[in-house]
């Protein structure tokens, strides 16, 4: 039995070894058009946008609880290609981000609107995460703000 399993190795290692062609060489088979294209290709998958906020934080300072406040970012594609957002979310459903849709291209600026309905209490921070095509995948924008209550209003 154990003779039968080293012949049929054997046999399936000389099978595996014998189909190798000795007489090509692998980088003689390579187009130089071919290598070419790739390199442009290549190249322009790694120009990306920049996403560059004026500010990334906003602090509301203190509000009554319950009453809606709003900022609008200003951001600038300072990279060289066009910008795509493709989602914006919150940590929760209290805060509600809305973006420009459409590609903002390199030198131009977009608009980030982020609405806070001030539930909570007290120091509260939100995160609102931005998705889109630059080369982190992903910013980061963050609010805050004191909501006062009844116990805590001066």
């Amino acid at each position: 039995m154990k003779n039968g399993i080293l012949m049929l190795a054997a046999v399936g290692a000389l099978l595996f070894t014998s189909c190798k062609d000795n007489n090509n060489n692998a980088s003689e088979k390579v187009k130089a058009e071919n290598v070419e294209s790739a390199a442009e290709r290549d190249a322009k998958a790694t120009v990306y946008p920049t996403m560059e906020f004026e500010k990334s934080e906003h602090d509301f300072g203190s509000i009554p609880k319950g009453k809606n406040v709003e900022h609008t970012f200003t951001f600038k594609n300072t990279g060289q290609a066009p910008l795509v957002i493709t989602n914006a979310k919150s940590t929760c459903g209290c805060t509600v981000p809305s973006y420009t849709k459409e590609p903002i291209q390199p030198g131009e600026s977009g608009e980030m609107l982020v609405k806070f309905n001030g539930s909570g209490k007290g120091k509260v921070t939100k995160t609102v995460t931005v998705t889109a095509n630059t080369e982190n995948g992903s910013e980061r924008l963050r609010i805050k703000a004191f909501v006062e209550t009844e116990e805590n209003a001066s």
